[in-house]
């Protein structure tokens, strides 16, 4: 039997042998290989492979895969719980062990360096249950891990999560003080000026701060605990100033916390967390539908006196198992969590790229993963409403349920997929039309005051706030970004025209952000590629591709294409700008590359114009066709996903199906003649 790619190139081959009359056989070779025949052949493959990842009820949801710190986290929730003898155990100190480096920690990334938080939780569980410390594997993750400064060098939320195990003092622990929820609206310092994950990852942590906890463990690791204080470096003086602010105020309210300063506020501030948090449990996927403010929300309520049999409890414990993945031999088996799930995100653009790649929009598939779309359009309120009165509910989350919390990344895509997909059915029809119509207001009334576009929150910008102790997980505020902004920008200019005054602003904040080299940043794709075809795609759909910012882009783009047709870019490109653009070729990021070129050239590659840019999206064809595998698929080990930068990264599953895919067709589309046959 032939496999997908062999299949669709054989039907792509008796097309051009049914259309044309060559004089050779070597013509016919020639013209059988041409990069459009390629493009269309791996394109007919892969539309087909993304076509059986459908679901029964007609979403798409790939793996969303995370580092190690998540199993850790998971491991010590479970003691927490008072789980002694679980199977889950084994099985994620198994899968812990793999992911250990050769020289001993473990990384966020793969091909990344060690990093300290993660490698002393996976240090500290697989001591927990059962290493021997002194066995090769925890000989080597305690040198490194001493290397790097030990404990010390951990980030805010893994010292107070070993303090929650009695292996870090809470006096040295970052406050986190429940008061904070009383604070009004109008105070510089507020939870609503916090960027929603950190919201609901502070406000159930705030609640354990308050109790303070001990869980008693038969170990300690104060092997890595160095006599030595860890120093950050590279801070400016002005970050040194504010960080040791901060500091001071944090050991005040350490202080008034021992005084009782703080106690006629207690209970009213424990009670209205609980409130908070309880509220946010309705219509979502456990709290926020993310894994760490549900892991806080569970240990919260644990403290609160909630016991096992709790609805509320027992609720975002059961949303945690969905994120459980088991797999191996039997025996052998290892446990892994996912992050949260990603199904809104993976529909959108699994219907983008089969949209683009031909299939008609009447389609079955097409038409029961639409419907599917709308039925999770937001319609109630959420914590957006409070920097943004006044707005009727609407828009798209990430997740299978996040009721309080859509996204603008989200939302432009879905309104995207709206935007070309018409519905058979009159009733569904009229949905979709009411749909767009919510959404488009609601995603103009989030638009930044610099034109931008966050991610969940409006203006969610003061930067002073990333200076708390607490807030060295990079993800305190949501300022605009280049990708959601250039993703919004395509969605507006589709269903309101270049000239709406928002598309006006946006535009110019996207030509603003641009650097120096002609590439712009990426926020939640790895990195300057993903950014800068977003923005360059975004600047084609306003009709501004012979604009010199989409031309720089372009050339940078063309610079660092690497030999073998493809681009890449690691994930330390967060890190070390320098690395922008350099790593091995992936699919997605290949993708995402041939799809800034083709939208910055289009017209002009139509008509044969732009050799250079033709001749690299020929070599980038190549290396698609050539890296396809049997089932019409590819496979990226490099992860190209970002969560917050420099702190959490992400592999998605299916970016590797859906934008080679997209990039595929859109140069059989530009680029092609007649290419009926499929």
């Amino acid at each position: 039997m032939l496999d997908a790619k062999t299949e669709a190139l054989r039907e792509v081959e008796e097309y051009v042998l049914a259309q044309a009359e060559p004089t050779t056989e070597t013509e016919l070779k020639l013209e059988v290989r041409d990069s459009v025949v390629a493009a269309t052949a791996s394109m007919v493959a892969a539309r087909d492979h993304l076509l059986s990842l459908q679901r029964e009820d007609g979403h798409w949801c790939g793996e969303l895969e995370g580092d190690t710190i998540l199993e850790s986290e998971y491991l010590m929730l479970l003691w927490f719980l008072g789980h002694r003898v679980d199977s889950r155990f084994e099985r994620g100190c198994r899968y812990i062990r793999s992911k250990q480096l050769d020289e001993g920690g473990w990384a966020i990334y793969p091909g990344g360096p060690a990093d300290p938080s993660a490698s002393v939780k996976a240090y500290f569980v697989l001591k927990l249950f059962g290493d021997d410390p002194e066995a090769e594997h925890m000989r080597r993750a305690r040198e490194r891990i001493l290397e790097l400064g030990g404990v010390s060098a951990c980030n805010s939320f893994t010292k107070l999560y070993l303090s929650m195990f009695g292996q870090w003092r809470w006096d040295d622990a970052p406050a986190v003080p429940p008061e904070l929820i009383l604070l009004p609206r109008w105070f510089y310092i507020n939870i609503y000026e916090m960027s929603s994950w950190s919201r609901a990852i502070v406000i159930p942590l705030s609640m354990i701060w308050a109790v303070r906890p001990v869980c008693e463990v038969p170990i300690d690791i104060d092997e890595l605990i160095p006599h030595r204080r860890f120093l950050k470096r590279g801070e400016t003086w002005g970050e040194r100033s504010w960080f040791a602010f901060f500091r001071g105020v944090d050991r005040a309210i350490k202080v008034g916390d021992r005084v009782g300063l703080f106690k006629p506020f207690r209970r009213r501030s424990l009670d209205l967390c609980e409130e908070w948090i309880t509220e946010r449990f309705e219509q979502s996927a456990g709290l926020a539908a993310i894994f760490p403010s549900i892991v806080n929300a569970v240990i919260a309520l644990r403290l609160r006196g909630c016991d096992a049999d709790d609805p509320r409890l027992r609720s975002q414990i059961e949303e945690l198992e969905k994120l459980e993945i088991v797999e191996g031999e039997p025996g052998r088996e290892t446990l892994r969590l996912q992050p949260c799930c990603s199904p809104v995100w993976d529909t959108s653009l699994s219907l983008n790229a089969l949209l683009e790649s031909g299939v008609e929009a009447g389609q079955d598939e097409l038409q029961q993963a639409v419907a599917w779309l709308l039925d999770r359009e937001v319609r109630r309120p959420g914590d957006w409403q409070i920097k943004n009165p006044g707005v009727e509910p609407g828009g798209w989350y990430f997740e299978y349920a996040n009721e309080f919390y859509p996204d603008c990344d989200d939302t432009a895509e879905v309104l995207a997929v709206l935007g070309r997909a018409r519905c058979e059915d009159p009733e569904l029809e009229q949905r979709r039309l009411d749909a767009i119509r919510r959404a488009l207001a609601w995603q103009l009334s989030m638009q930044n005051r610099d034109g931008g576009w966050g991610a969940f929150d409006k203006n969610c910008d003061r930067e002073l706030l990333t200076y708390i102790p607490f807030a060295d997980h990079n993800a305190m505020i949501v300022p605009s970004s280049v990708d959601v902004t250039a993703r919004t920008v395509e969605a507006l200019t589709l269903h309101l025209g270049a000239e709406h005054e928002a598309v006006g602003r946006a535009v110019s904040y996207l030509e603003r952000e641009q650097e120096s080299d002609g590439s712009w940043y990426g926020r939640w794709g790895a990195n300057y590629i993903y950014g800068t075809w977003l923005a360059m795609s975004a600047l084609a759909a306003v009709g501004r591709a012979d604009s010199k910012a989409c031309q720089r882009g372009s050339q940078w783009l063309l610079e660092v294409q690497n030999e073998d047709g493809g681009w890449g870019e690691t994930l330390h490109s967060y890190v070390d700008s320098s690395c922008k653009g350099q790593g091995e070729s992936t699919a997605a990021q290949t993708g995402w590359a041939i799809l800034g070129l083709l939208a910055a050239h289009s017209s002009d590659l139509a008509i044969g114009r732009c050799v250079r840019v033709k001749a690299a999206l020929d070599r980038a064809v190549s290396y698609l066709a050539e890296t396809q595998l049997a089932d019409g698929s590819w496979r990226d080990e490099a992860w190209t996903g970002t969560g917050f930068p420099e702190v959490f990264y992400l592999r998605y599953h299916y970016y590797d199906r859906f934008f080679p895919l997209q990039a595929l067709a859109m140069f059989r589309r530009i680029l092609g003649e007649d290419t009926s046959c499929v």
